[in-house]
């Protein structure tokens, strides 16, 4: 199947599309994952030691973190790494299991992700607001989620493996993905039914969380608990900057599938195409940036990790042990 594979598949490429690409259209893009796929692995790798390691960090939210550092990871090795020898050399060269096995778990990772995002809105919304009243969302529910992201990312990816669907080239034909170019009506039906549960259900959950989070924090600090609000809120707004960085990357690429999917007749410009696709696959560097950014208490041991031991940005606590001595006559606390 290997060189034969390969063969086909640049075959039909290139009769659907003589030239995608110019030269140097391919190499930017190369570059440009190049720089992605490091900076993912890097930031994405220093979110799950530095949860690993500190015992403060292991909370059900950090979980839920760990676990779309993980799906960030998993899209950048399979997906975001390939396209940049891909690319680089201007066709697909991993013959059609290649393909099949790249748009599998690229969209398996993806989908986890993107229920990920959808459970940590869900965690938001038991903290601040308990809707359940006294029920708290602890570590077991947190691991059961984590869980049904999985196995509901595995159970609507997994149908193309067996027929109903299937897994193509995709943009200048680099990169493999669900194929929803086809007219096949297999094809159709599955690309509807994978939008609908896979991405408009996560963001149905996403939006009516958020709206309810923000709701009551504005009335809480309507009467009077500022301090309290001031304090979810930094949480809440960290939380809302990861989820619009994700639709911001994704949302694209669902509304060109569908676009296709429901006017095949549609004529798109290469540019069209392939922008979607590398937006998605950028997304893996958005969340450990932000969550490193404006979580404060995480900050404070992943930015050492990262300069090698050195904090350029000692926090409050730091500068103010550093003010502080005792002195050896009186044992009083006095400024430096």
């Amino acid at each position: 199947m290997g060189l034969l594979g390969t063969e086909a598949i640049v075959l039909t490429t290139l009769e659907a599309n003589p030239v995608p690409l110019p030269w140097a259209g391919f190499i930017t893009l190369s570059l440009l994952m190049a720089v992605f796929s490091i900076t993912a692995v890097v930031l994405n790798a220093t979110v799950i030691v530095v949860t690993l390691r500190h015992k403060q960090l292991r909370q059900p939210l950090n979980f839920a973190l760990v676990n779309l550092a993980v799906a960030d990871l998993g899209i950048t090795l399979t997906g975001s790494v390939p396209s940049v020898v891909t690319n680089a050399l201007g066709y697909y060269i991993m013959g059609r299991v290649g393909c099949v096995l790249e748009g599998f778990c690229v969209a398996l990772f993806g989908i986890t992700a993107l229920c990920t995002v959808a459970l940590i809105a869900v965690e938001r919304l038991f903290v601040v607001c308990k809707p359940l009243g006294t029920i708290t969302f602890q570590t077991k529910h947190a691991a059961g989620g984590l869980l049904l992201s999985w196995l509901w990312s595995l159970v609507w990816n997994s149908p193309p493996l067996f027929g109903w669907g299937s897994y193509q080239l995709e943009g200048a034909g680099t990169s493999c993905g669900p194929d929803w170019q086809s007219r096949d009506l297999k094809n159709v039906s599955y690309i509807i039914c994978y939008f609908s549960l896979c991405f408009a259900v996560p963001f149905f959950i996403i939006v009516v969380s958020y709206s309810w989070l923000l709701y009551t924090l504005r009335q809480v600090a309507k009467v009077g608990g500022c301090t309290a609000a001031r304090a979810e809120s930094k949480v809440a707004w960290m939380v809302v900057m990861m989820v619009l960085a994700f639709l911001v990357s994704w949302l694209p690429y669902a509304a060109l599938a569908l676009t296709v999917v429901f006017n095949p007749d549609v004529q798109l410009a290469v540019l069209v195409k392939v922008v979607p696709i590398y937006m998605a696959k950028s997304s893996t560097v958005y969340n450990p940036l932000i969550y490193i950014y404006m979580n404060k208490k995480f900050q404070k041991y992943a930015i050492p990790l990262l300069m090698c031991g050195r904090d350029p940005w000692p926090s409050e606590d730091d500068v103010s042990d550093v003010q502080t001595v005792v002195s050896p006559l009186n044992n009083k606390i006095s400024p430096e």
